[in-house]
């Protein structure tokens, strides 16, 4: 090989010196002479001498002009250099080592020498030569550059960048190199490939600096001479950081170099000639693309060449493996084989150095497709303590919640097929290494977040591989665990309704007070009194249970997946009192829901949240799911959130790796405003102190069932006993039967008139199916019995019943409670019972008759203030019955009637009966309502006339119902009852038949004579005879009957009116005041003109505060004009 001269021979560099001071260069220290004669390219004289050959010392002057001194002549074979290759190569290595001193104009001669060399003879083998001197050349205008200082702009052409040279010669470098041909052998392309990359990279890796640097510049040239893996950024770039699009397009229009045509330069980088290269040059070759890349903002191309990176790391890991197993082989064993001693299995440890890193690559490069390996977290340290990734930045429940729902929203992003495959890599990454933790978080990250494109499969392969790793870690002892990854497997939570017995309620202290059942909670049905109250509901939701006793609440599963999801641990997350429970270990069957029933108990009295579900999978973290209330202020929050997202899913306000789906929920959370932690509400129960339990023990009623006649009376016997370990001090019975829910119905409804309300609550309260009083305290010890009696009345219409028994422990000790409570809580008892009426009577026709005595005052307008009541009873069933009917009024003595009627026979029932004189005040009241319900207004349009006769007719059918009752017997047998007349309706015939006039009144025809004398004229058979064409006086005598003071008047009434003559008026004849018992008469003169019958009534009339009553009493006579019949 050639040598260089001594150091003290050198001559000191051209820049040094002044252009006048400077000596000649020796054709030995520079170009050849090429102009002298006897020189040619064609015949090189220069010889390559073996350094180990040479007899001359390396300082001797002839061995120096033997290597660099002018040609000479020579009869000797040619050697290599001259045969084999051009001389050219010999001036490119002193191009080289000049350019490594530093003496650029130097290297700039040998360089175009051997450019004019290779011109001349273009030699197949010198083209990676030519290259090489290309690149050479192209270096020595950079360090010209830097060398100047600051980089200025020194071409001559302002329209020429000034590192347009370098380029093209980089350009036509890379060109020989990719034509530059191998050996036979082919032991040159590992060396020509590593060329060509090197080229490439060194052509990108000088745009790079420009494009970085804003230009051509001292920055350029910093980032020029510091490359490689980590090379250095200028301050434009932020290292570590991703740059914004507008910052590196703003690069490009400052420098003048755009990212497209560094990514063109850079391109040709990545072939099959890496295939030529060895491990280590191929990863320094993909690392230093992945780094441009990466500054230039090609995320997808970096992960491109990341990719290849690995495979080369793996290869790497391979290998060494194969070397590590073949010497642990060699190695002898423990023991030999004939020894008599067990052997030993024994696991090679595997070193897990450098796994970090690699890992870490990866999940970049599988973040940058879509894909997110870290979906599910780690948990747990070497220390043991339960720490977990980033706990700074781990989510609340409440956070979760809300993250899991926008999962479910999120849009798909990358290609899946290239995802799916890329997810396959990583997996085989992870089990290569081996990481036996990642390999389980890897699968389960793509079963969490690309199912939706995961084949079954796939499904099926992912989960049985991540199991496998699961078991693999647990059994060497790997402190890293794996959160829960299924997703939101709870659904829904609800408690399991307590059986009836077992319900507590809750009641108000105030309702211990002894009284008989609330008639409002009759007619009503236990309901708020207001069609509208705003305060009801308040305290509604919460569910009473009781200390001591288990509870079931049903969870609700789901599993997405195509294979059986197995869950190690599954048990309730609650909050408040001690709640004891076990956890359950549950299989859901694939692609379905699953219900699962758990257990526990209060411990203690006060408030049970159950937030929601800790769910484990086997070898994994738990995690707590929380399941609030669907509340309508949680419903309007989750529905807002989903249009917030759907919002931005349509409008597509991110691009790129932006729109990657944690990206958006990252960016969606910092411009969210710092609010306040949202406030769920959760299922809460209440937890009462432990209650008694009672059972009935028997019963005297035969299967179920009783059976009466309608309005009987009968009595039935319950026995209850005391299972629990209380005493039972407080009982309470409460009744409800077949005709009670539609009557309560139809009040709540409110479309019945007033009167038919009345009817409806009157029946209600005054007829009910079942009573019971209770005139002791009653205490129920432990393990005792007690009897009940209860009594059962023959309601029509009714075809069954309920008896509900409350009962409590309220007397308690000072321990148990210790402040005095403002409510008590009971549990309850229902026995239904099939009710069977049979109607055998049935009363209709009811009417109010005048009472015809013997003997009548002449003229007279009543009948001594008695009527008669009828009523026609008919027998519809196969047996007789005796029937009765009694009368019972004041200054009266009672009256009663009494008959017996055959099956299929009627019988009218006549009784006499006194009228009624009903006070004014008393008929003018409203018709009353038996509950306290909220007053509402009649729908009927009755005018005040109409009002008044209808609260007449009322208030004389309820006076008439209470001085007339009946009642039956079986004419055969014990049984009997009562008849009821509720379905009776009373008339206004029958209204002015039954009540009491105000006034009387008693017509008559007198004769005056002569001498003054008054006489009645003839008086037969109740009819007057009167002299015909004579005047007689017509007397009337009008009674007040009314306790009060009132002013009457009289109308008379004439028949035929024309055959009659009168003095003064007929209508509105003053009586005056009477008072009660006082009679007064009026005299009205009247003359017959003919013969015949007259009919002559009378009216009396009352006048009160100006208005006018007609009608209050009648009276009527017959006069017979001619002889009277004999």
């Amino acid at each position: 090989m050639p040598t260089l001269p001594p150091r003290s021979e050198f001559l000191p560099f051209i820049d040094g010196l002044k252009p006048d001071s400077r000596p000649s260069i020796p054709s030995y220290d520079s170009q050849p002479e090429i102009s002298k004669s006897g020189f040619t390219l064609g015949a090189a004289p220069l010889k390559r001498n073996s350094s180990a050959a040479t007899t001359h010392t390396q300082g001797s002057p002839s061995h120096r002009q033997s290597q660099f001194g002018p040609p000479a002549a020579s009869k000797k074979r040619a050697s290599g250099i001259g045969v084999a290759s051009s001389h050219g190569r010999l001036f490119k290595v002193l191009g080289d080592l000049f350019l490594l001193a530093g003496r650029t104009e130097d290297a700039t001669v040998w360089y175009v020498t051997y450019s004019e060399a290779i011109l001349l003879f273009k030699l197949p083998q010198d083209t990676a030569w030519h290259a090489s001197a290309l690149e050479g050349m192209a270096t020595i205008p950079v360090l010209d550059a830097w060398a100047a200082g600051n980089g200025l702009n020194t071409s001559t052409a302002p329209s020429k960048e000034p590192w347009s040279d370098t380029t093209e010669r980089l350009t036509q470098a890379a060109a020989l190199y990719s034509k530059a041909p191998a050996s036979d052998a082919g032991h040159d392309y590992g060396t020509l490939s590593y060329l060509y990359c090197c080229c490439i990279l060194r052509h990108a890796t000088l745009l790079f600096a420009i494009w970085s640097a804003k230009g051509w510049g001292v920055l350029a040239f910093t980032t020029l001479i510091q490359p490689g893996p980590t090379p250095y950024l200028p301050p434009t770039l932020s290292a570590g950081a991703k740059n914004s699009t507008v910052t590196l397009e703003r690069l490009e229009i400052l420098s003048g170099v755009s990212r497209a045509a560094i990514s063109n330069t850079l391109a040709p980088v990545h072939g099959p000639w890496l295939l030529h290269l060895g491990a280590r040059e191929r990863i320094s070759v993909l690392e230093t693309t992945a780094g441009i890349y990466s500054c230039l903002g090609y995320r997808r191309k970096e992960v491109y060449v990341l990719r290849e990176v690995l495979g080369c790391i793996l290869d790497l890991i391979v290998c060494g493996r194969e070397e590590d197993g073949a010497f642990r082989s060699a190695l002898p064993s423990i023991h030999s084989k004939d020894d008599g001693i067990g052997n030993v299995s024994m696991r090679i440890s595997e070193s897990v150095a450098g796994n970090t890193g690699i890992l870490s690559l990866l999940k970049y490069v599988c973040s940058v497709l879509g894909i997110n390996l870290e979906a599910v977290r780690l948990s747990g340290s070497e220390d043991g303590e339960a720490q977990v990734e980033g706990e700074d930045s781990k989510p609340t429940s409440s956070q979760a919640y809300d993250e899991d729902i926008a999962e479910d929203l999120q849009e798909p992003f990358g290609l899946p097929e290239l995802q799916v495959g890329v997810m396959r890599e990583a997996i085989a990454v992870a089990e290569a290494l081996p990481d036996h933790i990642s390999v389980a978080q890897f699968a389960f990250s793509a079963l969490k977040t690309l199912q939706a494109i995961l084949s079954p499969g796939d499904q099926y392969h992912l989960y049985s591989t991540a199991s496998r790793a699961i078991t693999t870690a647990q059994r060497r002892g790997d402190p890293l665990t794996l959160e829960f990854w299924s997703g939101r497997p709870v659904i829904s939570i609800t408690i399991s309704p307590l059986p009836l017995i077992r319900v507590p309620v809750e009641k108000p202290i105030s309702a211990l007070s002894t009284r008989a059942q609330s008639a409002n909670a009759i007619i009503t049905g236990s309901k708020d009194p207001f069609l509208y109250n705003p305060r009801r509901g308040v305290e509604q939701g919460q569910t009473l249970v009781v200390q001591h006793e288990e509870l079931e609440f049903i969870i609700v599963l789901q599993n997405p997946y195509v294979f059986d999801l197995e869950l190690q641990s599954v048990v309730l997350s609650t909050s408040g009192v001690p709640f004891e429970t076990q956890p359950t270990r549950v299989v859901i069957p694939a692609a379905a829901f699953h219900q699962v029933v758990l257990t526990g108990k209060p411990l203690e009295t006060g408030s049970l949240t159950i937030r929601g579900c800790i769910v484990q999978a086997p070898g994994g973290a738990p995690r707590e799911f929380i399941l609030p209330l669907a509340t309508e202020a949680e419903e309007v929050r989750l529905s807002q959130k989903r249009s917030v997202i759907v919002c931005e899913t349509e409008r597509a306000k991110y691009s790129g790796l932006d729109a990657r789906p944690w990206e958006k929920l990252h960016r969606r959370h910092q411009s969210k405003p710092q609010t306040s932690e949202t406030v769920f509400k959760f299922l809460e129960c209440k937890v009462v102190q432990e209650q008694p339990l009672l059972r009935i023990r028997r019963t005297s009623v035969t299967h179920g069932a009783v059976m009466l006649y309608e309005g009987e009376k009968s009595s039935l016997r319950m026995t209850l006993e005391n299972v629990s370990s209380l005493p039972v001090d407080f009982l309470r019975l409460a009744f409800e039967d077949s005709t009670m829910t539609a009557a309560q119905q139809a009040l709540t409804e409110g479309e019945m008139s007033i009167f038919e309300t009345y009817e409806t609550e009157y029946e209600l309260l005054h007829n009910p199916l079942f009573t019971w009083s209770s005139k002791s305290t009653i205490n129920i010890k432990p393990n005792k019995k007690h009897v009940l009696a209860v009594d059962c009345f023959g309601k029509g219409g009714c075809t069954y019943g309920t008896i509900h028994i409350s009962y409590g422990c309220i007397h308690r000790s000072a321990l148990d409670v210790p402040d005095p409570p403002k409510v008590f809580h009971t549990r309850q008892i229902s026995y239904p019972i099939m009710v069977t009426v049979y109607q055998m009577l049935d009363c209709y026709n009811m009417d109010i008759l005048p009472y015809h005595s013997s003997y009548r005052t002449p003229g007279s307008s009543g009948d001594a203030g008695w009527c008669l009541f009828s009523v026609d009873v008919r027998n519809t069933y196969g047996v007789p019955f005796e029937v009765t009917f009694e009368r019972s009024q004041e200054d009266t003595d009672p009256e009663s009637t009494t008959t017996i009627i055959s099956p299929g026979s009627t019988a009218r029932i006549v009784l006499p009966l006194k009228k009624m004189f009903l006070s004014q005040e008393h008929v003018s009241r409203e018709i009353p309502t038996l509950s306290d319900r909220q007053f509402i207004v009649s729908k009927s349009k009755l005018s005040s006339e109409e009002e008044s006769m209808n609260r007449a007719l009322f208030w004389h059918r309820e006076e008439l119902f209470k001085c007339v009752q009946g009642r039956w017997r079986e004419a055969s047998g014990t049984r009997h009852g009562t008849l009821s007349l509720r379905k009776q309706r009373i008339s206004l015939h029958m209204l002015d038949t039954l009540r009491m006039q105000k006034a009387t009144v008693q017509l008559s025809i007198i004769h005056r004579t002569e001498d003054g004398d008054e006489r009645q004229v003839r008086y037969q058979d109740n009819v007057f005879y009167p002299p015909i064409h004579e005047f007689v006086y017509l007397q009337g005598k009008v009674t007040s009957l009314s306790p009060t003071p009132e002013i009457f008047v009289l109308d008379f009434d004439l028949h035929p009116f024309q055959h009659v003559i009168y003095e003064g008026v007929l209508t509105s004849v003053p009586i005056g005041k009477l008072k009660q018992g006082d009679s007064r008469e009026v005299l009205l003169p009247i003359c017959f003109l003919c013969s015949g019958r007259f009919d002559i009534r009378a009216q009396v009339g009352m006048i009160d505060s100006g208005t006018s009553e007609r009608g209050v009493s009648y009276g009527s006579l017959t006069a017979i004009l001619g002889k009277p019949d004999s």
